[in-house]
């Protein structure tokens, strides 16, 4: 059997990070497996199902490198099939028509539930079973003649070929009524996977009320690709090895539904974006530092190449986003940078920071070479002869130089800034903040 599998969004908006799981779930099966991927545009909703929202549904693809193996269907193109084998269910004695309510606003088709129990065994939550007392009939056509989505789903999985339906846990209740559809219109079962839901903190389901929720929003804020595909892969399945930072192909070659969990699994914007920053780190050198120049540049900055690069050295791997990169490096580039009001009350206020700076700079306006160990070397050595604990040295110098309290390791900073910007910078900061 050629496995096939299919992601089938409902193009009404943004693509949310939850259904780009599952389509990246079922490119992973089809490819470990050796498959077919396929892509299923369910537009019926005429209202709502632009031709901007499909091409949003094309382009996330796209981006994400979910490459599909055949010719997407449009749901909208089957709704004369979808009519015909209404009717034939109704012939059959599978379905009746009925107006619901007595409206009288016309008959709709209705699903006749076989009566008897119905299992399956799910490949991610195990066997489950409903009786049959609890499988109520159900519509498959409206009123006005537009199919509803149980039955779309069913016959344009049938047409379609699919082997394996990999969607998320809301779906389970659909399942039972799903393959009741399968045997009426005596098609073949699909082996089911119903994934875990994303949720937020409070377990409850995420949504752009939680911040970033859709993979526009991803892109636009500079996570690259392969990252967000890493991350979304691990919310709910693990390689098993406790290795986190993955390939595509590596995903691929790992992924199984023996380890996808069965419980909620909880977005985490802090490890989302550290896992950017590792797959940063993993392109090549020069595709990282046009990323970080790009965003300087965009910022109105033009460093000199060798500068910038000296700068993102030290920087990267504090920078989790080539967007962040002017914001977390501007002081290397400015003069007029923002103080820290709290770190200069806490470091450059207290008694004897200021006589402590000047006599710093001064020693360190002799120093050879101006390089990071012979900066520590003096500092401390002024600290031993002041009876000053080295770290308050370091911590006003700190601020005097970036106005932060906190950055990279402070003697490489200060080698990278240079003698001309340190001194002056700490002579800017004594006469800013003198007493």
């Amino acid at each position: 059997m050629t496995v096939r599998t299919r992601f089938a969004p409902s193009p009404t908006g943004n693509v949310h990070i939850g259904n780009m799981r599952a389509a990246i779930y079922n490119w992973l099966y089809a490819r470990h497996c050796g498959g077919r991927f396929l892509l299923r545009i369910e537009d019926t909703d005429r209202e709502r199902s632009t031709p901007e929202a499909c091409r949003t549904v094309l382009e996330s693809m796209e981006w994400l490198g979910l490459t599909v193996d055949e010719a997407p269907l449009y749901q909208t193109t089957r709704l004369a099939a979808h009519r015909a084998a209404a009717e034939t269910l109704v012939a059959a004695g599978h379905a009746y028509r009925e107006d619901k309510g007595g409206t009288g606003r016309g008959e709709c088709i209705v699903f006749r539930m076989p009566g008897t129990d119905v299992a399956f065994h799910d490949e991610v939550k195990g066997d489950l079973a409903k009786a049959a007392a609890d499988l109520k009939d159900f519509v498959i056509v409206r009123s006005d003649g537009n199919p509803v989505f149980h039955l779309a789903n069913v016959l344009d999985d049938i047409e379609m070929g699919i082997t394996h339906v990999i969607r998320g846990d809301d779906h389970v209740e659909n399942t039972f009524r799903h393959i009741a559809l399968f045997r009426a219109l005596g098609a073949p079962v699909p082996r089911y996977a119903h994934l875990p839901m994303i949720v937020n903190a409070q377990g409850k389901p995420y949504s752009k009320r939680d911040g970033d929720a859709y993979v526009g929003q991803f892109r636009e804020k500079g996570v690259l690709a392969e990252a967000l595909f890493n991350y979304l892969a691990l919310l709910g399945w693990s390689p098993g090895d406790g290795r986190e930072v993955l390939s595509r192909d590596e995903m691929t070659a790992l992924f199984s539904f023996e380890r996808v969990q069965s419980s909620p699994a909880q977005f985490d914007m802090t490890k989302m974006l550290w896992m950017n920053g590792e797959h940063m780190r993993r392109l090549p050198a020069a595709d990282r530092m046009a990323g970080h120049l790009a965003d300087l540049r965009a910022h109105g900055l033009e460093p000199d190449a060798g500068y910038a690069a000296r700068v993102v050295a030290i920087m990267e791997d504090r920078i989790k986003l080539f967007s962040d990169t002017a914001a977390q490096t501007a002081y290397f580039f400015a003069e007029d940078f923002p103080f820290d009001d709290k770190a200069v009350r806490k470091r450059l206020l207290r008694e004897g920071a200021r006589e402590g700076l000047a006599a710093l700079r001064d020693r360190w306006a002799a120093a050879v070479p101006f390089d990071g160990p012979t900066l520590e070397a003096a500092l401390k050595d002024l600290a031993a002869a002041r009876g000053q604990p080295h770290p308050d040295l370091i911590h006003a110098t700190r601020v005097a130089v970036s106005g932060s309290p906190a950055g990279p390791g402070l003697f490489a900073m200060l080698e990278v800034l240079g003698r001309d910007r340190v001194l002056a910078r700490i002579t800017r900061a004594l006469e800013r903040f003198a007493g």
